[in-house]
């Protein structure tokens, strides 16, 4: 394609079809923008109990705690509006790598934009692979097949033509084969993918189990805040008789029980991770996808390009008439019939490597190249299983010639061979796939002049010619990446439309475990479901396999409650891709529609990120769970200290009021969501086995330990409060007491929960500068509110000695350290060092 056909439109023009006829933008764009996102933080429960508490608070003439309510809103919103945009603008930038993008002629040169900038008229290139960008009619094509089941729901493949009724093609159809060059002739919701307002942006996604989970949870917690907010006014209402300092006494108790932090900190972890992998050079379509990949528990690959340097370089050819092989990477190589008719045989402008490759060695070794003086007369894509493909040229010195290559069982099937010459040949096939190679059959036709051709390929008797067989050695680091996931308990299992013994070989030079054992295609077929289901758990090498066998492989894995990550490039892959709970496409090899098929697009082809992919969702996944449960056991405290006076009739009842417990959610929430998110991964996380896919955010034993975690803590504060009121000390001095108990706790529980299997020894050695920001932003905020008169004020503290202040950190040390007797007795057990 070095002179193009076609002119295409000006700049000019572009900009005058645009305001003529619309842009091309398709379905319903998601809400988003700082409207958006300050209306999501206005209808929080939180912004809403803090409004409704300032107005109370400036109702009942207490201007200064109201001003503070008001401060504290703003802290709060922009500490949301803050988390969102940070979440926002990774989500975005993956959007922009991931948005599609058409070839098209502008100003007689090719140009690439955004399919959503395509105009009317524009003139786009498509090919095998591709997603068709826009409603057109074909210019000029060649061999172009396109999958349309999008819009017809039927399976099969449509042949188009330049002429006649299938010389239009549509929006968000796929390119079997073929190339085409087309002029756009509607756009947008004009097009036919428009008006049945069908766009894959706008299908919802389930949400993960994990999402569920924190849905539940934190549904539950909000009707437990609004239940308690009742019980509390009713029980301060009857005590004082005062309606305002009743409700001011609930909205205290309901601002400590919701857990506003949890969907904060699952958002923010999730989008930033999704940036963490952009950063690595792997682009996730979901955020929420990160949480999945920690659980993968089998890798499903594909071996060209995935497991092997997708080289593909022609090797060997066996000559079938000579009955001999000849190598083609020798200097002193020949020129063989069988290497003419097997580059007849490809596309005239190849784009498949291994008819890249056949076209150079016809070109590095032919004595008279006649390409430029053929003409195509007849085409037929690939077909069959397994497949081939079938093109007719008319070659001046030799008339027309009918050219076949593909799957070796199709080629012998449409040959008039002897059975013991198939078997001998299949024989030489099997000798060539144990040593690596793909192997493809060659068969050729004579056919006379101004006769028509038969409607499909399989209607051909073919003259056997022989066999090509191409190279593509293993990468160089695929048995250190492959043994990385067996560390990690991940099953790796290749599928392969290559032979059993090709197959078997690459995968014993990649380090996949029992490569001898495997199992093709039609098996799969026909076997039942009960026959497979432990032997897909079973067999680590599908070998022929096409994609209805790729899909009942994912399906009945998925059946056996394993969590599959499947990698694919090309067109016939987007099912599975599909249907895995982690799709995988190769940004440099992978085709367009393999691409949208995918949840994630590893940009270098590189299977090594999956690794640390994997590592990463791991990682998230137990840093939730650490925010999760610290959230959980500092929640406690907070909601006994408001209420366990009030039901218990203390002498003072009004410890905390909403000012106390902003504050400390001011605390809390930036723990969460910003401090643990930054974690570390821990140091045996990649060598132990997967998580199970049903397995719950906390286990039993995890939350019993959590709210035993919280108890403690509550009575450590409580306890040292009731000791000093007991002994005649003030209200605001006993409210100092317990608050500065419940800080030092924080500060250690923080240090503490950073893991629950290691020693706080360890983990304070874990590389985490927001860890010390955070922790020492709290001390000096503890001191200021204690020791400064303004502050102090606000809060209704008083002075505490050096020595209380003292007790009150030991107090809280001890209300937490004994968890680090409980990891030790677990690594013990456990047998971790």
């Amino acid at each position: 394609m070095a002179s193009l056909p076609f002119k295409g439109l000006s700049d000019h023009e572009v900009t005058v079809n645009r305001k003529n006829y619309g842009s091309n933008i398709l379905g319903i764009r998601e809400q988003s923008g700082f409207i958006y996102a300050l209306k999501e933080v206005v209808m929080e429960p939180l912004f809403i109990l803090l409004l409704f508490t300032s107005l109370i608070y400036f109702g009942v003439g207490k201007t200064q705690e109201g001003l503070i309510m008001v401060l504290a809103l703003l802290f709060v919103s922009g500490i949301s509006l803050y988390q969102e945009r940070r979440s926002r603008n990774a989500v975005n930038s993956l959007k922009k790598l991931t948005s599609p993008r058409s070839r098209a002629i502008r100003n007689g040169s090719w140009t690439e934009v955004e399919t959503d900038d395509l105009v009317m008229d524009d003139i786009f290139y498509i090919s095998d692979g591709n997603l068709i960008p826009a409603d057109g009619i074909i210019l000029m094509q060649h061999d172009l097949s396109v999958d349309e089941s999008i819009l017809t729901g039927e399976s099969f493949a449509v042949m188009k033509q330049q002429e006649g009724e299938n010389n239009r093609v549509f929006r968000g159809t796929n390119v079997v084969s073929g190339s085409a060059y087309v002029k756009v002739t509607a756009v947008g919701t004009k097009s036919e993918l428009g008006k049945i307002g069908l766009s894959l942006e706008s299908i919802s996604r389930e949400k993960t189990p994990l999402q569920k989970q924190i849905a539940i949870f934190t549904t539950r917690m909000v009707v437990f805040g609004v239940a308690a907010f009742l019980v509390v006014c009713v029980m301060t209402f009857v005590e004082t008789r005062e309606i305002l300092e009743s409700l001011l006494k609930g909205l205290t108790l309901a601002m400590s029980v919701l857990p506003e932090e949890i969907p904060v900190a699952f958002s923010t972890f999730m989008a930033l991770g999704a940036y963490h992998l952009y950063r690595k050079g792997i682009i996730t379509k979901a955020p929420s996808m990160v949480e999945t990949l920690g659980g993968a528990t089998v890798i499903c690959t594909d071996k060209t390009g995935t497991l092997t340097q997708n080289r593909m370089e022609l090797a060997l050819i066996y000559d079938y008439a000579r009955d001999t092989i000849y190598d083609c990477t020798e200097e002193n190589a020949n020129f063989i019939e069988v290497l003419e008719i097997a580059m007849w045989a490809s596309e005239p402008e190849p784009f498949d490597k291994m008819e890249v490759s056949l076209h150079e060695m016809y070109g590095k070794y032919t004595l008279y190249d006649e390409r430029e003086d053929a003409v195509m007369v007849a085409e037929y894509p690939l077909d069959g299983k397994p497949p081939i493909m079938t093109h007719a040229f008319r070659v001046p010195s030799r008339g027309i010639i009918v050219a076949a290559k593909g799957g070796v069982e199709t080629i012998l099937h449409q040959c008039s061979l002897p059975s013991d010459h198939n078997e001998l040949i299949m024989c030489q096939v099997f000798s060539l796939a144990s040593q690596g190679y793909r192997v493809l059959g060659v068969a050729s036709a004579l056919w006379p002049e101004g006769r028509k051709f038969p409607d499909t390929q399989s209607e051909f008797v073919f003259e056997f010619q022989g066999l090509v067989a191409f190279y593509d050695p293993p990468k160089t680091n695929i048995r250190e990446t492959v043994g990385a996931f067996y560390n990690a308990g991940i099953q790796v299992k290749m599928i392969t439309g290559d032979y059993a013994q090709t197959a078997s070989a690459i995968a014993a030079m990649c380090g996949i475990q029992d490569p001898e054992r495997q199992i093709e295609g039609v098996d799969i077929m026909n076997k039942t479901d009960e026959e497979l289901r432990p032997l897909v758990g079973k067999v680590n090498i599908f070998s022929r396999m096409f994609p209805e066998a790729k899909m009942r492989v994912i399906e009945l894995l998925k059946s056996n409650g394993e969590v599959v990550a499947m990698t694919g490039d090309g067109v016939n892959d987007g099912p599975a891709l599909k249907s895995a709970h982690i799709g995988i496409a190769m940004g440099v090899a992978g085709s367009e529609v393999a691409r949208n098929a995918a949840s994630l697009v590893i940009m270098d082809d590189d299977l090594k990120w999956m690794v640390y992919a994997i590592g990463l969702g791991r990682r998230i996944y137990e840093n939730l769970k650490k925010a999760f449960r610290y959230i959980i056991s500092i929640h406690i405290p907070v909601l006994l200290i408001v209420s366990v006076p009030v039901v218990l009739t203390w002498k003072y009842i009004n410890l905390f009021t909403p000012v106390h417990v902003i504050f400390l959610e001011l605390i809390m929430g930036p723990t969460c969501s910003i401090v643990f998110e930054n974690e570390p991964i821990e140091r045996n996380s990649m060598m132990r086995p997967p998580r199970k896919s049903n397995e719950e955010l906390f286990s039993l034993r995890e939350m019993t330990v959590s709210i035993i975690q919280g108890l403690v803590i509550t009575l450590a504060c409580l306890g040292a409060g009731y000791y000093v009121m007991t002994s005649g000390a003030s209200q605001a001095y006993t409210r100092t007491v317990i608050y500065v108990t419940l800080i030092f706790a924080n500060i250690f529980l923080t240090l503490v929960n950073r893991s629950f299997v290691f020693s706080a020894l360890e983990t304070i050695r874990y590389r985490n500068p927001l860890m010390a920001v955070i922790l020492v932003i709290t001390l000096v905020i503890l001191f200021v509110s204690v020791y400064f008169e303004p502050s102090r004020r606000i809060f209704g503290f008083e002075v505490l000695s050096q020595g209380v202040m003292g007790c009150c950190a030991l107090l809280a040390f001890v209300s937490v350290a004994w968890l680090e007797i409980y990891k030790w007795v677990e690594r013990r057990q456990r047998g971790v060092e």
